[in-house]
């Protein structure tokens, strides 16, 4: 926590003080402590109300030193470490550890006060000041931190929290895995950072139909007017054949003479009749259409995404040998079959390969197995699409 932990180097004459502070920095780094009695770290006497409510530290761009200062390379407790000096994006996995009232307010390695109560952490070799996504993969929790301290000097642990961020993560209790991205500085830039919401769960948001439109009123249209019937026109009866009553299913409709050539007669002109009658017109029915064949259909049915949620609910719950992609892990089952459930509505080519494994009071959802890891990195990619969560490839042996 102090600046020694940035690795000065000791002279001769002050040899037997940088022990007892290299001491002292393996015992602040050592993290995580609880509980408020004496000898023992926490939240103080008197901690402010609403902690859990505190935002996360708001990303802004940072300069990154090149050399010297906190960017030059520092040994501590005999391992020597090298600090990143460029804005390449940062991953790692590894256990969180936390520290409380016994340095703060104390000096970080950046020359800043350590705020126990506000969003930041310490880092090995991370450029200070940075920022950092923290996600606790135990229940999906996630924090934004602004790294501006040196640590944590213990095998194993990748990030020291403040105890506001440990609450926020719920990591006070002990040592914990978490998953850790630097947010880059060409990140802040575009803000490609920005999510729905930085303290989102990681599961696929849940989608809530819109209510519906509130029924409007149409009222039916207007009556038509009703026509008198035309007058019944005379017809000459030499022009109406009765049908033949061996005509399957004829027409009775009468049927008249083609005109004559030559003028067409007058008004006052007698019309002669035919010479004699015609043969009646006879008019089949028609046969049925056929049906046109239905179109198939595009893409899964809903019945083809229920039959593969139901062949991974049966599937077993031992995992086999092979790379998996974690979707999340849960300390409450319902929870990762609830994942499951939007992650088979999600992407249906993937719900086969579903399973939740509950292993040490813990379920986690994952789907695979992959035969490589660049095949489980494409899943990776397809899943962070697809449902805006963070997986991550884990191999089982």
């Amino acid at each position: 926590m102090v600046e020694a932990r940035g690795a000065r180097r000791p002279s001769a004459a002050c040899a037997a003080c940088a022990v007892a502070v290299a001491v002292l920095l393996a015992g602040c780094a050592s993290g995580p402590r609880s509980g408020g009695g004496a000898g023992r770290d926490g939240p103080g006497a008197s901690p402010p109300s609403n902690l859990e409510r505190v935002p996360d530290a708001e990303p802004r761009i940072e300069p990154i030193r090149g050399s010297g200062g906190t960017s030059k390379p520092y040994t501590v407790l005999g391992r020597g470490y090298t600090p990143i000096t460029d804005d390449r994006p940062f991953r790692e996995s590894g256990l969180a550890s936390w520290y409380g009232r016994k340095f703060h307010a104390g000096s970080t390695a950046s020359g800043e006060p350590y705020d126990m109560y506000a969003m930041t952490a310490a880092h090995k070799t991370l450029p200070l000041p940075s920022y950092v996504r923290v996600r606790n993969p135990a229940n999906g929790r996630e924090a934004i931190v602004r790294v501006n301290d040196r640590g944590p000097f213990v095998d194993g642990r990748v990030i020291d929290l403040s105890y506001t961020a440990a609450l926020k993560l719920d990591l006070l209790r002990g040592v914990a895995p978490v998953e850790i991205e630097r947010i880059t500085n060409e990140d802040i830039r575009t803000g490609a950072w920005r999510r729905g919401s930085d303290t989102m769960l990681a599961a696929a948001p849940v989608y809530t139909a819109p209510a519906p439109a509130a029924p409007v009123y149409v009222p039916p249209p207007p009556p038509m007017p009703v026509r008198a019937a035309a007058a019944p026109v005379a017809v000459p009866s030499a022009w109406v054949s009765t049908v033949g009553t061996n005509a399957p299913e004829a027409s009775t409709m009468p049927v008249a003479p083609p005109a004559a050539a030559g003028p067409a007669p007058g008004a006052d002109d007698e019309v002669e009749p035919p010479p004699g009658p015609r043969p009646p017109m006879v008019v089949n029915a028609l046969p049925p259409l056929a049906p046109a064949a239905a179109a198939p259909p595009s893409g899964p049915t809903p019945a083809a995404v229920a039959a593969a949620a139901a062949a991974s609910l049966a599937g077993p719950d031992t995992p086999s040998a092979g790379f998996w992609v974690q979707l999340g892990a849960f300390r409450e089952r319902g929870g990762a079959e609830t994942l499951r459930a939007q992650a088979a509505r999600g992407l249906p080519a993937l719900a086969p390969q579903l399973r939740v494994f509950s292993e040490a009071g813990t379920h986690r959802l994952q789907a695979g197995p992959f035969a490589s890891r660049g095949e489980a990195g494409e899943a990776v990619s397809q899943v962070r699409e697809s449902l805006r969560i963070s997986p991550m490839v884990v191999e089982r042996r």
